[in-house]
């Protein structure tokens, strides 16, 4: 049999890094993957605010390949390892109304991740699924002209993280007409992300 060699044809250490033995010198190895996947929200604000509720007033979308749930509230967005993933929050009415003001902004108020064992299911999740998870952007110059600017958040997923579903929970904050008062409320469905390994 004759001895594993690389590509350049030198003879591979048989106890080097392998498949089964990451490089010590490479511990973020799913980081290779830098296609980043955009998970956006349509909201009803109008509608959400009226009712206190999300139901019904949020529509999902993604741009991974392999997901479900396209434009509900139970978004499953399939990624990979070390994956970079944004969330991205929209109202649905987005152009100024004819007396010049604009109509109230949804912005994302967290990401959280959330136990997947049955009867857990509200629980925070044990495991960190995504490293650097927070929000990102310029919240008041979303509505410039010029230079608009989103206001996301964003997390890379653990590239060590186990493959398999993991839910999450959704926090919108809402303006509202004509008071100071900002409404929070959590997504009615229980999106989640799919992780594959990376290969």
């Amino acid at each position: 049999m004759r001895p594993a060699t690389t590509s350049a044809g030198q003879r591979r250490d048989p106890d080097g890094p392998g498949p089964d033995r990451p490089d010590p010198d490479r511990p973020y190895p799913g980081q290779l993957n830098s296609v980043q996947l955009n998970v956006v929200t349509f909201v009803d604000v109008a509608k959400a605010t009226a009712a206190r509720s999300l139901d019904g007033a949020v529509f999902m979308m993604d741009n991974s390949v392999g997901g479900a749930g396209q434009g509900t509230a139970d978004l499953r967005t399939v990624c990979k390892q070390g994956q970079v993933l944004n969330w991205i929050v929209r109202p649905i009415a987005m152009s100024p109304r004819s007396g010049g003001s604009w109509p109230p902004l949804p912005r994302i108020g967290g990401v959280v991740f959330l136990d997947g064992e049955e009867g857990d299911e509200d629980d925070v999740a044990e495991v960190k699924v995504c490293t650097d998870l927070k929000r990102y952007g310029v919240p008041d110059r979303m509505r410039d002209p010029y230079t608009p600017v989103y206001c996301y958040w964003a997390g890379a997923v653990v590239a060590t993280l186990a493959p398999g579903c993991y839910p999450y929970r959704l926090t919108v904050e809402l303006e509202q007409d004509g008071r100071k008062e900002r409404l929070y409320l959590d997504s009615p469905g229980r999106p989640s992300i799919e992780v594959m390994p990376v290969g």
